[in-house]
């Protein structure tokens, strides 16, 4: 009777009902799988994935100067990893990763019950292969579909990689808190040390953050941290990794994590700024996750001499103008003591105690220092506004005694180059690039003050004047049309000297003579000689002024303008990238700076290897040897103490002593040094270039001459000596107007034509220089 009820048509419709329904989902759950098969990415590109890496970049010597990019990460293969760390993993994450497929069914089956029963979802069933399939290829979002993804991708990366493979991947990518990623980079972001290095709690520690990289840090969470960590062992312990003996002695260890900055081993922050710009330019924001290894041309040592010279020089004037150190500014109350910024190379401290010979203070770190009085210049005030508790600022000197300071309002910049090539060798772009990233070597429109007057004496030398010719060195006025008053120049000292010669002119630096040299010249001359030297139109005003310098220029385009001098007359163009590697080591970019060659003729055709020739070599040597006058007889003399002959160059101080510079060569080596405010107060009196800048050239080339021998000082062909002066061979003495040569055996009288009528002018004899002024009267010039 049952079996006839149950073969009734009712049962039977039901038994169709559910085999059409079965039918039809499986139809359903076809095409959902072939759906997400569909939809999955390619496994294939891990044979050759790309991590995100930062940016790195390095001076000549590969030493580190700055890494940009927010992700920390350091791929490496697995064979490099150590067993024990990868035991650590496995015991954490996935101690069955060597056998199951890819997927962990008994640990899914686990969570899909506790789902049903509970109806909370469990993070179990993730096994090593899954978390791969998600880092590289799913995003975070927790859904069935996601999981469902994750599956199939897991069984399908198991059948085309290998397991070593996919531990690699693992390793190297996934997420260990403080923007590291992989196991490289979270050892040197909490430990510092590299991963053979690591201890077994430390090992552990590590394998216990990706559970919950923020949960579990041991900076910001130092207790669950170990708490994991002892968990990472026990489970270590379990599965026969460890030793008991192992085991207890690594739950006794105390977390010796410590979040670890990632410091410059070279403190070039202009340079790498420079590097930055060029890179993000051409590659955009792929250029801080791509991996590049940048290598400049920057030298480790001359990079930390020159940021030591300026930080000396612009201190040495805040002493010389009596500034003292200042109390905390409000930015600086409002911060704690311990988060107070070194700045340059000033450290701040508090106050311990005062005494008649010493301020006793603390440092940052703890250490106790003593800061002499007579270290600093302004002792007296000192004694009298320092109070116990009192925060303010020291530096350490030159022989390792400390000095109370402040921070110098008064900035700074500096270039090197190799003349035979244009590299950047060192720069420096202010006292501190964090406090201001204004690259004042590269971005600042100075006037270059006298420095500029070589572009007019290599014009002169190239319109048939020599090192002897004499100008008149007397009182000029210069009528201009489109301003109120007259300009009336004036040499530095206010006096007037009477006929001199162009290489005295150019030692002691007299404006008068230069002034008449160009007017003499015409003003294209001199515009045409500085575009020569690379300057720019715009950087050329056409007008007298000219001739002291009142265009602008920058302290890196002054060194390149002096290296011309100091590779035997050649432009060459700076840089600062040697060249450029990617992650996998490859160089995708190699300069080819154009080079001088001196030994190839100007009738030749130029390669495209080499510089362009600008002066020829016979105006170069001449040129030469008046700008070493400059530093042996003239307004560098300080410059000396170096005891060398090969030193060269030109001060250059502008109206008002608002630009200090000093832009000087050898043969090897090519610098510029300038020192003003960024708002153009002046620099105050006597504060000249000789004074302000000169200090800040000796004492990088101090360094940077060690070792180099003098070079000989040998005219080349073309060149010829007599009566003490050097002249070009076919040089034929010019009588013009103010100019007069040496070679005449009597003085000549300057004559100059006015708008209106000839008027004379007094003039002194050849011989008869510096002391007495000229008793000329003011010879009227007109601009147009």
């Amino acid at each position: 009777m049952a079996l006839k009820l149950l073969s009734g048509s009712p049962f039977k419709s039901i038994a169709k009902l559910l085999t059409v329904g079965i039918f039809l989902a499986g139809i359903a759950g076809y095409q959902f799988y072939m759906r997400l098969l569909h939809e999955l990415p390619d496994t294939a590109t891990l044979q050759n994935v790309e991590y995100q890496t930062p940016l790195n970049i390095y001076s000549k010597e590969k030493l580190l100067i700055a890494q940009f990019g927010g992700n920390k990460r350091i791929p490496l293969k697995i064979e490099e990893v150590p067993k024990q760390l990868i035991n650590a993993f496995l015991a954490s994450e996935d101690d069955n990763f060597y056998q199951h497929p890819g997927v962990d069914y008994k640990g899914l089956v686990r969570a899909v019950l506790q789902l049903v029963l509970t109806g909370k979802k469990s993070q179990g069933g993730s096994t090593i292969t899954m978390q791969v399939t998600r880092n590289f290829f799913l995003s975070n979002e927790k859904t069935y579909t996601r999981k469902l993804k994750e599956i199939i991708l897991a069984l399908k990366l198991e059948r085309e990689y290998s397991k070593n493979k996919i531990l690699e991947l693992y390793l190297n990518q996934i997420y260990m808190g403080h923007s590291a990623y992989g196991v490289v980079a979270a050892t040197q972001t909490y430990y510092g040390k590299p991963l053979n290095k690591l201890s077994l709690a430390e090992h552990a520690m590590i394998a216990g953050l990706p559970k919950a990289p923020s949960a579990y840090n041991p900076i910001t969470n130092e207790k669950r941290a170990i708490i994991r960590r002892n968990y990472v062992l026990h489970r270590m312990l379990e599965l026969m990794m460890i030793t008991e003996d192992q085991y207890k002695q690594a739950i006794k260890q105390p977390s010796t994590a410590k979040l670890q900055y990632t410091s410059s081993e070279v403190s070039a922050p202009f340079v790498a700024e420079m590097v930055r710009q060029q890179l993000f330019e051409q590659y955009g924001e792929g250029a801080y996750t791509s991996g590049m290894n940048v290598y400049t041309t920057i030298s480790a040592s001359l990079q930390k001499t020159a940021n030591q010279a300026l930080q000396h020089t612009l201190h040495s004037y805040d002493e010389r103008h009596g500034n003292k150190p200042s109390p905390p500014s409000a930015a600086d109350k409002s911060t704690k003591f311990a988060d107070l910024p070194i700045v340059g190379d000033t450290y701040p401290v508090t106050i311990v105690s005062l005494t008649n010979q010493k301020a006793t203070a603390r440092l940052q770190n703890d250490s106790v220092i003593d800061v002499a009085w007579k270290n600093s210049r302004s002792a007296n005030t000192l004694r009298k506004n320092l109070k116990v508790g009192e925060i303010t600022r020291v530096r350490k000197l030159k022989n390792d005694h400390w000095a109370l300071t402040q921070i110098p309002k008064v900035q700074g910049a500096f270039v090197a180059l190799d003349p035979e090539n244009g590299a950047i060798l060192a720069l420096v772009g202010g006292f501190d690039f964090t406090r201001n990233k204004y690259n004042r070597a590269t971005q600042a429109k100075r006037q270059p003050g006298s420095g500029f007057k070589p572009v007019i004496y290599t014009a002169a030398l190239e319109h048939g004047y020599s090192p002897a010719s004499l100008i008149n060195d007397a009182p000029i006025v210069v009528r201009d049309a489109s301003q109120e008053n007259d300009w009336r120049p004036e040499n530095y000292s206010k006096r007037f000297y009477g006929m001199t010669s162009i290489r005295k002119a150019i030692t002691y630096s007299r404006n008068i003579v230069s002034i008449r040299l160009l007017k003499e010249m015409g003003i294209d001359a001199g515009i045409k000689t500085g575009l020569r030297f690379g300057f720019t139109k715009e950087q050329l005003p056409r007008g007298l002024s000219l001739a002291l310098g009142s265009g602008h220029a920058s302290p890196l385009q002054m060194a390149r303008f002096f290296a011309t001098f100091a590779n035997g007359g050649f432009l060459v163009v700076p840089y600062f990238i040697e060249h450029i590697e990617s992650s996998d080591g490859k160089i995708i970019f190699k300069a080819k700076p154009k080079i001088p060659c001196p030994t190839c003729s100007a009738k030749q055709k130029l390669k495209p290897t080499q510089a362009s020739r600008v002066i020829s070599p016979q105006i170069n040597f001449l040129m030469n040897s008046m700008l070493r006058d400059v530093v042996q007889k003239g307004t560098a003399t300080d410059a000396k103490v170096l005891g060398r002959s090969d030193l060269a160059g030109k001060t250059g101080t502008t109206n008002d002593q608002r630009d200090a510079w000093f832009n000087g060569f050898t043969p090897s080596i090519a610098a510029s040094a300038w020192v003003g405010f960024d708002n153009f107060t002046p620099l105050g009196k006597l504060e000249t270039g000789g004074v302000a800048a000169l200090p800040m050239w000796v004492e990088f080339m101090r360094t940077a001459l060690k070792g180099t021998p003098v070079q000989p000082f040998i005219p080349p062909k073309g060149i010829i000596k007599k009566g003490g002066e050097f002249y070009q061979s076919d040089y034929s003495p010019k009588l013009t107007g103010q100019i007069a040569t040496a070679s005449q055996s009597k003085p000549v009288k300057a004559v100059k034509k006015t708008t209106a009528t000839r008027k004379k002018s007094t003039s002194s004899s050849p011989n008869s220089n510096s002391s007495r002024p000229s008793a000329a009267k003011p010879v009227v010039e007109s601009l147009f």
